[in-house]
């Protein structure tokens, strides 16, 4: 089956809103055994929308689009697939009845600009949307099935699964392919690639991928349906070869993977933020029932807050500056001592883009860990803006927390 995706949208375009819907649209339809030949993005422009419908309508067999449904005035995608069906726009019973009842449950009421929403072409498919007021449609348009879905992901991932997906997978009767992601961390992508090479057998059937998603870089593994036997032997290879730098797979998370080993060893722990500015602390309370082991955590920006909330004695920061190995130590050992956590992690360092010098430039980071027994210091020099400084640093304290972790009674690797 040949198929398209179609991304509608200014803000797309102009670079205000990453296409985020094509990549999950491509990847669930990949996994389901299908794959995307093309895509093509326009803008809120009716005639724009119609000449890339009638053209991949032409190529295809199934066209599956999003963005344009809503209620305001730059919502064009119901009259441009009508215009491109050849049908003309109908007023949907099962629209209106489906905004009114959502609006009344979220608004109070339905806004008059909604009834828009509720023109489709005329003998369009319904899709339903079950958390919003887009219901999308189905319509034929030249030799494809043409799938409209909202351009909010919230609202068109379910509608992709629960819906288009299915539909697609019973017309051809593929079967979902095997797939497996490894997600690595302190590793380059070239280095993993040269370590895993000459990794699978000649003739395997198994094909490997890589794919950077800062911090991490991901090792996919993809398998045609019914070779499980060589996909899980390729599986256990690589997470062999890979060792300590493989921290997660598929769905997991490192903060889920860390909520893991934190129930298992009952170990408790505690933050002493200042660069990250709480953002260690934001990731480990993502997981549900973080405070059976998260006892709390400072954000000490200042100097003075590092002293009156952490006790870290102000001749130490004069001396060694605060940014060093000696007060990322008192900021860890005054928050374990504080909060009485088993565990307690520490950052400070210099984010940029200002406050740098030739001894520390802008990236240096000192991450420590301390236990009942000891704290120890280590210094990092992490490229790119702010944000990027920002976010590996928290990601580098989340991996030393679980490398610990991994050493003490009842933790067991769960990648």
């Amino acid at each position: 089956m040949r198929i398209a995706t179609l991304s509608i949208g200014d803000e797309l375009l102009c670079g205000e809103v990453v296409d985020t819907n094509q990549s999950h649209i491509a990847g669930a339809l990949f996994d389901a055994g299908l794959r995307v030949e093309r895509h093509l993005t326009v803008a809120d422009d009716e005639d724009a929308i119609v000449a890339a419908l009638t053209e991949l309508g032409a190529l295809c067999d199934h066209v599956v689009a999003t963005g344009g449904l809503g209620p305001t005035p730059d919502d064009l995608t119901a009259s441009a697939a009508a215009r491109a069906a050849g049908v003309p726009l109908e007023r949907s019973a099962e629209v209106l009845e489906h905004l009114a009842r959502f609006a009344q449950r979220v608004a109070g009421g339905m806004h008059p600009l909604n009834e828009r929403q509720a023109l489709v072409p005329e003998g369009a498919r319904l899709i339903p949307n079950p958390l919003g007021t887009a219901l999308g449609f189905t319509v034929r348009i030249g030799s494809a099935s043409c799938s409209f879905l909202p351009g909010v992901p919230f609202e068109m991932k379910p509608m992709l699964e629960e819906t288009v997906l299915p539909a697609l997978i019973a017309q051809t009767g593929v079967a979902p392919q095997l797939r497996s992601t490894l997600k690595l961390f302190g590793i380059p992508e070239a280095t993993a690639a040269a370590r895993l090479e000459g990794i699978l057998p000649k003739g395997s059937p198994v094909q490997l991928a890589y794919c950077v998603k800062f911090p991490e870089v991901h090792v996919i593994l993809r398998t045609p349906a019914g070779h499980a036997k060589p996909h899980r032997a390729a599986v256990a290879a690589v997470r062999d070869r890979l060792g300590h730098h493989l921290f997660a797979e598929d769905d997991q998370t490192l903060d889920g993977v860390l909520a893991d080993l934190l129930r298992a060893t009952g170990a408790t722990v505690s933050l002493a933020e200042s660069c990250t500015g709480g953002l260690i602390a934001a990731r480990i309370t993502q997981t549900a029932g973080s405070s059976a082991w998260f006892l709390e955590g400072a954000v000490t920006y200042s100097n003075q807050a590092k002293s009156r909330m952490l006790g870290v004695p102000a001749p130490l920061i004069e001396a060694h500056g605060a940014v060093s190995a000696e007060v990322a130590v008192a900021m860890a050992t005054g928050a374990r001592a504080a909060s009485g956590a088993d565990l307690a992690l520490s950052v400070t360092g210099i984010a940029g883009p200002d406050g740098g010098t030739e001894e520390k430039p802008v990236g240096t980071v000192y991450i420590a860990l301390a236990d009942r027994n000891a704290c120890t210091a280590k210094r990092h020099q992490f490229p790119g803006d702010r944000e990027r400084v920002r976010s590996i640093t928290c990601f580098t304290a989340l991996e030393l927390l679980r490398q610990h972790l991994l050493t003490l009674p009842g933790a067991s690797f769960r990648a």
